[in-house]
């Protein structure tokens, strides 16, 4: 059967390049860019998933309008402005287009984008940052994730939990899969892992029911291994970080084996990083060590200081945790020395939560090991500090992680005051991880409870609930 490629008359435009909107990113890498995007959302009370490859798509010309969301982030960034003045095409052109594409980058609609449906080798393609699909993560609450409602990866589970075979995969999934996987970092990000981890397990099954049904086009295969590893860790991160390690592991196990198939550096490293902080999470810090050495070879040629900075933070972690302090500190100064080097468009997607104040946070937790309180609480309130209010859950962290070195370093009011702050949090947040924490802390404050704030701070503890 000949496809409409074959019988078309005439070839499509290919996109032009946005050059109004390249020159407003500036001096600014496009990562550094999608992060002021991304605050600019927050400054209004909008939620956007923008990252370094949104920013690259935008100035190819491949987006050629923003949906709504993205618009009034854009207006508000540049007052004064049109979408007209940013290199946007109108709305009604864009609603107006039709035709199919002719080629793997072409074939990622647009928001307004219309099929010919005509073409029954051809799979549905409705990605680029939907509506629905973006707001489909949020009901009934901060974080819960619908997981049912992610668009053609719900199609997918549903005709594999049916028993019918599942369809080839387009762009269109592979962007949802993509997308499912910001939309779980956002959220983790901002509530904690303990609300999303039983849902987020559906859209990571669908993933791998589409890997197994195959693709329409190689570079959307490659696209779909490549998310389905990502999402593997991120369902992996939130067994990690509500307690359940052996579900982590074995999420990381899979994302790794993924890496190895597809030949993947960069999914092997992120998922050598994330093994070896389980590691030493688990208890096993030779395997910490090896595990984040293992990801410094493979990351070293991807050519992003800032990963590297993030895998000798997990060395020295490890390091912490077999008391080994010279080793500790080695990788301290070389995590020290990759950071200074600065952002580069070589970094990783997923590395968005790493700044100076995770920097300051990890290294924390090492001089906490150790038993060096009086540094871990200087590092700790540094990252308290640092951390953008976006991270809500981090700020929580490293509050819980100051509470417990100024109340085990001998400062029991000023660590029962952190602790304070970090269940005033708990609201917002929902992190076994913190509440262990948390409940250490109270437990070396007990014999502390006529000091001031300490009686108030064990009584706050005792009365909040445990999440599941």
């Amino acid at each position: 059967m000949a496809s409409s490629m074959e019988t078309s008359s005439q070839s499509p435009t290919p996109p032009r390049p946005n050059l109004a909107f390249r020159r407003l990113r500036g001096q600014r890498s496009p990562a550094e860019f999608a992060a002021a995007v991304r605050r600019a959302a927050r400054e209004i009370g909008e939620s956007v998933s923008c990252d370094a490859r949104y920013v690259g798509r935008v100035e190819a010309g491949e987006i050629r309008c923003p949906n709504y969301a993205y618009e009034r982030v854009f207006l508000h960034m540049f007052p004064g402005r049109t979408l007209s003045d940013l290199g946007f095409a109108s709305r009604a052109s864009v609603r107006g287009r039709r035709g199919r594409p002719t080629s793997e980058t072409q074939g990622t609609y647009e928001p307004y984008d219309t099929q010919d449906t005509q073409d029954p080798d051809e799979t549905y393609d409705n990605y680029e940052e939907s509506d629905v699909l973006r707001r489909a993560f949020m009901t009934g609450g901060g974080a819960t994730v619908a997981a049912a409602s992610l668009g053609p990866l719900g199609l997918a589970l549903d005709a594999a939990a049916a028993g019918r075979p599942v369809r080839r995969a387009g762009t269109g999934e592979a962007g949802a899969l993509e997308e499912a996987v910001r939309r779980i970092r956002l959220l983790d990000d901002r509530h904690g892992a303990d609300g999303l981890y039983q849902r987020a397990a559906a859209p990571l099954r669908a993933a791998y029911a589409l890997l197994d049904a195959g693709a329409t086009r190689q570079t959307t295969a490659d696209r779909l291994h490549a998310g389905a590893g990502e999402l593997a860790i991120s369902v992996g991160w939130l067994a990690h970080d509500s307690g359940r390690f052996d579900d982590a592991r074995s999420h990381y196990a899979e994302a790794l084996a993924t890496a190895r198939v597809t030949g993947d550096e960069a999914l092997e490293a992120h998922a050598f990083c994330n093994t070896a902080f389980l590691a030493r999470d688990a208890g096993r810090p030779r395997e910490a060590v090896r595990a984040a050495q293992a990801a410094q070879r493979v990351a070293r040629p991807l050519g992003s200081a800032r990963l590297m900075s993030l895998l000798a933070l997990r060395e020295a972690g490890g390091w912490a945790g077999l008391a080994d302090r010279t080793g500790c500190e080695q990788a301290l100064a070389r995590a020290q020395a990759y950071f200074e080097r600065g952002h580069s468009d070589a970094d990783p997607e997923w590395m968005s939560f790493y700044g100076e104040a995770e920097l300051e946070g990890l290294e924390a937790q090492c001089w906490s090991t150790l038993g060096d309180w009086r540094r871990a609480a200087r590092h700790a309130r540094r990252a308290a500090d640092l951390q953008d209010p976006h991270f809500t859950r981090n700020i929580a962290l490293y509050t819980a992680e100051l509470a417990d070195d100024l109340a085990r370093g001998g400062h029991p009011d000023e660590g029962a005051a952190a602790g304070l702050r970090v269940l005033e949090l708990l609201g917002e947040v929902q992190s076994s991880r913190i509440q262990t924490m948390l409940a250490a802390t109270a437990r070396v404050l007990l014999p502390h409870r006529r000091a001031s704030g300490v009686s108030a701070f064990l009584e706050r503890h005792a009365s909040t609930p445990r999440s599941a």
